[in-house]
């Protein structure tokens, strides 16, 4: 497959970073100190910044995942932005307005003003746990991508290069330019990889030799008597990932914890002129995300058909389905490295690198790292310049990258285990922090309780609770087997609620800063 990756391919990849690496560096000229290092001087558009909200909750998870779920499943993903729209409308509300008028860098200093700096460091420690799971796993998702590209399978050997190669990119490219760089590359990326995903829609529409309405009526009515375009889900099966039980429920706690409480978006939101901004860019993003996520799943909905209905693809159709013979995770990639044309090919590719950034989790971690933990433990000692604290986040990033790198390969082994869809993994492995995060913000926000201690305790239970409900230990440690059996929405709701109340077990000692809501 390799072979077929043609010089004028390569030629396009590498002009893509030679792009990307002159942009990192131009960037850097109004960087003055750490406020323009990680949160871009406060200076960012709206419309820029919704765009990179949308590039940040999208990246490789929607790249891959979203044709994975429409190749295996329906629509149904489409719905759960409902969910998105309930979390954004309140992370506007409750949320940012706080934010901006603390005055804060990162969303966990609200929670030193509310009880004091070991819970915001405790919250700060959640989320870069949850942090390396999340961005681990979108690292592997984009690792199988390039070990596609590169090697022609999903070797594990070949995933850690692929991986490696991701990470180092991501380090070099976070290490020069920061927030700024990084913001304005996501508008580069977002605009590639949706070029991208219009690029291949065209093609396999174009191979398909079936008619609109044939391919309606044969997605409606599977062989199988599956609706593969069904929008609703009005079950309450707790097996499913997006009824719309569980998305105005599980999915929604989700967003909330993703939007509002998850430093990797929240910098972004917090990079705006004013909360006002910040609150506009959320709703843009939210809006913008579900056509985006529609183009990626009608993707899905075509290679099913390319490779899986003969009856509707007549001989070549019964040809492509023969030559496929690798995993169901990587059908999207086959068809881009063996159907696409020379030079298109080089740049759909192009486009699931865009896909593929790490840049952004590892700013957001780093922001998180020397605001909360390392500014305050040296500024105890002895004053440093801004300078010393920029040239800190970036080497942080060298150990937080190889952090990434181990959890991608742990995501390998995970995933194959479950046998889970892309997509509904990687938001699976987002509720390991959120959990005790939301239990913790419910607390802080809404009612006069909690402690230092109760939010430690929380924080832990919520990630446990999490913990105890996947297949791999639920299996090792011999539990009830429907400990394993709900699906991620809903083990989000009952660490959520698990959390809530152990930290509401707390009493304050002090006045609150941040009065509740």
């Amino acid at each position: 497959m390799t072979a077929q990756f043609t010089l004028l391919d390569w030629s396009i990849v590498g002009l893509y970073v030679l792009v990307l690496a002159i942009a990192g560096i131009l960037s850097t000229r109004r960087q003055k100190d750490a406020a323009d290092y990680f949160l871009a001087g406060q200076r960012l558009p709206i419309w820029l910044l919704a765009i990179s909200v949308l590039s940040t909750t999208q990246s490789a998870a929607t790249f891959l995942g979203a044709p994975d779920y429409g190749y295996r499943g329906d629509y149904t993903y489409l719905t759960s932005y409902l969910g998105y729209l309930v979390a954004a409308i309140i992370v506007s509300v409750v949320l940012i307005p706080r934010f901006y008028s603390a005055g804060v860098t990162t969303v966990y200093e609200l929670l030193a003003d509310r009880y004091d700096a070991t819970a915001m460091r405790a919250a700060g420690a959640m989320y870069l746990v949850g942090r390396v799971f999340a961005s681990g796993a979108r690292l592997y998702l984009a690792a199988i991508a390039v070990s596609m590209i590169m090697f022609g399978d999903i070797a594990p050997e070949d995933i850690f290069v692929a991986s490696a190669i991701l990470v180092v990119f991501g380090l070099v490219f976070t290490f020069v330019g920061g927030l700024r760089s990084i913001i304005w590359s996501d508008l580069v990326q977002v605009t590639l990889y949706m070029g991208a995903a219009l690029t291949v829609l065209y093609f396999l529409w174009m191979k398909i030799p079936a008619s609109p309405a044939e391919i309606w009526a044969g997605l409606t009515t599977t062989p199988s008597g599956e609706n593969k375009l069904r929008l609703l889900d009005l079950s309450l099966d707790f097996s499913s990932a997006f009824s719309m039980a569980a998305i105005l429920t599980g999915v929604m706690l989700l967003n909330l914890g993703n939007s509002g409480l998850d430093q990797d978006t929240t910098q972004r939101l917090l990079s705006a002129r004013n909360a006002r901004d910040g609150s506009r860019a959320l709703y843009v993003s939210v809006l913008a995300a579900i056509p985006v996520v529609l183009i990626f799943l009608a993707i899905g909905s075509l290679l099913y058909v390319f490779y899986d209905r003969p009856d509707l693809m007549g001989t070549t159709g019964a040809e492509a389905g023969q030559e496929f013979q690798g995993e169901k995770i990587t059908i999207f990639m086959h068809f881009i490295l063996t159907q696409i044309p020379p030079g298109l090919r080089g740049f759909v590719t192009v486009g699931v690198l865009a896909a593929a950034a790490v840049n952004s989790g590892l700013i957001s971690m780093s922001s998180v790292l020397i605001q909360d933990f390392y500014r305050p433990w040296v500024e105890k000692r002895h004053a440093k310049p801004e300078a010393h604290y920029v040239l800190a986040g970036r080497i942080s990033m060298f150990a937080l990258g190889g952090l990434l790198l181990a959890m991608s390969m742990l995501c390998y082994f995970w995933q194959r285990y479950t046998d889970a869809p892309l997509l509904e993994f990687a938001l699976s492995v987002m509720t390991f922090a959120y959990s005790g995060l939301l239990g913790v913000y419910f607390t802080a926000v809404f009612t006069k309780r909690g402690s230092t201690p109760s939010v430690i305790a929380a924080l832990v239970v919520g990630f446990l609770s999490i913990a105890f409900q996947q297949s791999y230990i639920v299996d090792t440690l011999g539990l009830p087997p429907a400990w394993k059996a709900l699906a991620f929405p809903w083990q989000l709701c009952v660490g959520t609620v698990l959390a809530t109340l152990v930290c509401l077990a707390g009493q304050t000692r002090q006045a609150s800063a941040v009065q509740p809501a």
